[in-house]
């Protein structure tokens, strides 16, 4: 196993982690799904203790996700191994736990701390080893302050370190002199290259934890111009025939070759893209069954992609 030391932190986790925004199930915001629509809890459970036997050591999730049904399935799939995983989950949304509704946000110390033990008693553990914020745009006055509230819980041995889930390079520096601040997460995929944010990661030694980064599914080349997504899925809105997703299908289409000629599935190839870009990268894919998360982990195997096809890439997506 491939193997990624987490920022400043210290800690050696695996090089590749998994995602489990897609294993929570259906859930909504203002009548809109923000989930992956329905999944198999068993199914869940398998490819989480898959994942372990083929030495996956990192986990992400959030306490949003399923409004709290991700974090209580990889608490159950992973007891009895906690002193060997890292666990990383998130904060800030608003919900309802186990009504698959949520509503809005709160960074407030109180919320922050209620949040914490909340997601304690989900994961079944003592520890949150990567608390992360969880809103990417929060006024820099409020966010230190949340800042303050993360130390006091390190003090209190409730989180070991902590991050922010941001797209926004400005606000990922504000928490830069904290000694427990070690991560961002942000997106980051083949189609969508970061190089402002990527800077940062590299000037504050923080660990780049890629979200999206098989730009939801568009990157495995299961989709098609005739492709349609159900109604209780996050993508349902994607069309396939114009716009945006006709255009990376076109670009997926002149890429494969490149990516595919020493063997890798186009999955395995994004990957590989990830951990060529940028020695901090590593990239939480998500997952619904045992077979998508043994093809994440075969991408081990080959490792980054060469520095040909890196320039060939750029090359065809004109970069």
């Amino acid at each position: 196993m491939m193997k990624r030391i987490l920022g400043k932190s210290g800690l050696e986790i695996s090089a590749l982690g998994m995602g489990c925004w897609a294993i929570g199930g259906v859930f909504w915001r203002d009548g809109k799904p923000i989930g992956w629509g329905e999944v198999d809890d068993a199914e869940s459970i398998r490819a989480i203790r898959r994942a372990r036997e083929l030495g996956v050591t990192f986990f992400d999730t959030a306490d949003i996700y399923g409004t709290g049904h991700s974090e209580i399935l990889l608490g159950r799939a992973l007891a009895g191994e906690r002193n060997q995983v890292v666990i990383a989950t998130k904060f800030g949304n608003v919900f309802e736990e186990g009504k698959r509704q949520a509503y809005g946000h709160d960074v407030s110390p109180q919320y922050i701390r209620a949040a914490c033990d909340a997601s304690l008693r989900r994961l079944g553990t003592d520890y949150i080893d990567l608390y992360q914020l969880h809103p990417s745009e929060v006024e820099p006055d409020i966010a230190m302050q949340v800042c303050d509230t993360l130390e006091s819980l390190v003090k209190t041995g409730k989180i070991r370190f902590f991050g922010w889930s941001t797209d926004n390079p400005s606000l990922a520096q504000l928490w830069k002199d904290s000694p427990s601040y070690v991560s961002v997460q942000h997106q980051l995929n083949l189609f969508e290259d970061k190089p402002a944010m990527l800077q940062v990661v590299d000037e504050f030694n923080l660990a780049s934890i890629n979200r999206g980064p098989l730009a939801r599914g568009l990157l495995t080349g299961k989709f098609q111009s005739d492709s349609t997504i159900h109604p209780n899925d996050v993508r349902r809105d994607w069309d396939f025939k114009a716009g945006l997703q006709a255009q990376r299908l076109q670009e997926l289409a002149a890429l494969e070759p490149v990516l595919t000629r020493d063997g890798r599935t186009l999955t395995q190839a994004a990957l590989g893209w990830l951990w060529a870009r940028n020695e901090h990268c590593i990239p939480i894919p998500g997952f619904k069954t045992v077979a998508q998360v043994e093809e994440n982990v075969q991408s081990i195997r080959y490792g980054k992609l060469s520095e040909q096809q890196m320039q060939e890439v750029e090359s065809i997506l004109g970069r």
